[in-house]
This record gives C-alpha cells, structure tokens and sequence, in this order.
C-alpha cells in the first residue's frame, strides 16, 4: 500500500546513456495514486526508454526510481512486484487457449493457488472476452489480443502499471473499449504510467502529461494546462511545438 499523500512512482535526475549518446538527460516526475501519468514525445525522445527503466528491463547510467520505496535499480525484484508492463510490441503464445495463458501468467507471479486464482478472475473480467477465452490465441484478431494483453498487464493488480502504445493498431471500437478499462483501472486505485502518440487518447485518459524532448522534460501539467501554456488549440499543437524545442536543444 502507498502511504496517503505519496506517490507510487518517483523519477530523480534520471539518465541514461550510450556511449557519447544521452538518450534521457536527468529527468525528474512522480505518478500519485490513482493518477493516469502520460510520458509523450517525438520518436527518439527517450520516453520508451524512460518506460523500461521503471520496468527494470534497462539500467539507468544514473538517477533513482522509487516505486512505493522500492528501489529499481539496488532491488530490480523487489520492484517488480510493484508494477507490470505491457510494451508496444506485445506478443502471446498462440498455441494456448487464452484462459490456459492467464493461468499460466498467474503461476509465475504467485505460489499461493488462491492467490493466482483470484489473478485470473481479474484477467478474465477486465479482459471482456467472455467464451472467446476457451479459443487458441492463434484465432485472435489484433484487438482480442490485446484486450488479453491488457488482461495479463493488470491481474496481478500492481501498484503501477506501465502502458506503451496501449491502442496501437486497434479499430476505433476496441480502442475505446481499452481505454474505458484503462479509466476504470485508475478509478479502482491503479497507477498508470502511460505513453501514446495519439493526442486525442492522451488528451482523454491522463490526469496529467509530461513532454519530453532530446532526453528532457520540457513542460508536465494537465491538458488543460498544457494547452493555456502553449496557447494551443489542442495537445497535437503543444507535441509539435515541445518537438521543434527539442530539435533546438539538440542544436
């Protein structure tokens, strides 16, 4: 449990680098409780690798990520237990029944045979798919896929869940139906820490945003904010112009 008033997820002067490369420059933020936090910027930016350092996937050069005390880089294990990620390019074993997959999931994360049972009951109800559960993943459209993806993300009910491109590739229906999941997820308690480069997605799920650029955060608020700061119309105009800041920071 987060103590009142912390945040579940804190970043300090976090970098990262490859070789004369700074891909993430010393960038700090927090995600609160029940807060839907959007990191976004132009490819290169170094959101994706900001997402897999708090996911313990990537080491940080420097730089510290807390989630609920738990240190990401002194105890990677540890910090696992706090969240779950779901990458862009998520796959899934298309050989097994859906069902067999959260169960699956569910053995590797909890010992305890109640523990993993209650696991897969979340799956199966944040996932939607009702009978389609008992069908082989091979039959799965993309959308489908990526419901029991979003499934397999939350069951484990972390503190924090790290979300890449959540809707990607998605029609419009399923897309809407994932981020109605999303919404609900926050409103349950979860924290989501999430990145898009659909505007009107982030626009719609975050409670705030930050922009990043050239490994650095040039602006955090809410939407609404943002776009009073940047005098935009919408959150397309202020990505565009964080973008041409970067480039000139990069200059």
């Amino acid at each position: 449990m987060t103590p009142a008033g912390q945040p579940v997820l804190q970043v300090l002067a976090l970098t990262k680098r490859y070789g004369d490369l700074e891909a993430v420059a010393g960038i700090d933020f927090e995600v609160a409780a029940g807060e839907i936090f959007a990191l976004i910027g132009p490819n290169g930016a170094g959101k994706t690798t900001t997402l897999r350092m708090v996911a313990t996937i990537l080491k940080p050069t420097s730089g510290e990520i807390l989630a609920n005390g738990c240190d990401a880089v002194a105890d990677p294990d540890r910090m696992r237990q706090q969240i779950s990620y779901l990458p862009e390019e998520a796959g899934a074993y298309k050989n097994l029944k859906a069902i067999d997959y959260l169960r699956f999931v569910a053995d590797i994360f909890f010992e305890d045979r109640e523990r993993a049972a209650r696991a897969v009951a979340v799956g199966r109800e944040v996932s939607g798919l009702g009978d389609r559960l008992d069908d082989k993943l091979g039959s799965y459209s993309k959308g489908m896929t990526r419901k029991l993806l979003l499934a397999r993300t939350v069951m484990t009910e972390p503190a924090l869940a790290i979300l890449d491109e959540p809707t990607s590739g998605l029609d419009v229906i399923n897309a809407i139906e994932l981020r109605e999941r999303i919404k609900q997820m926050a409103r349950d308690g979860m924290s989501v820490l999430l990145s898009s480069h659909n505007m009107l997605e982030i626009e719609y799920l975050s409670d705030r945003v930050a922009m990043i650029a050239a490994g650095r955060i040039h602006a955090t608020g809410t939407p609404a904010e943002l776009k009073e700061r940047y005098s935009a119309e919408n959150l397309e105009q202020v990505f565009a112009q964080v973008a041409r800041d970067g480039k000139e920071v990069v200059r």
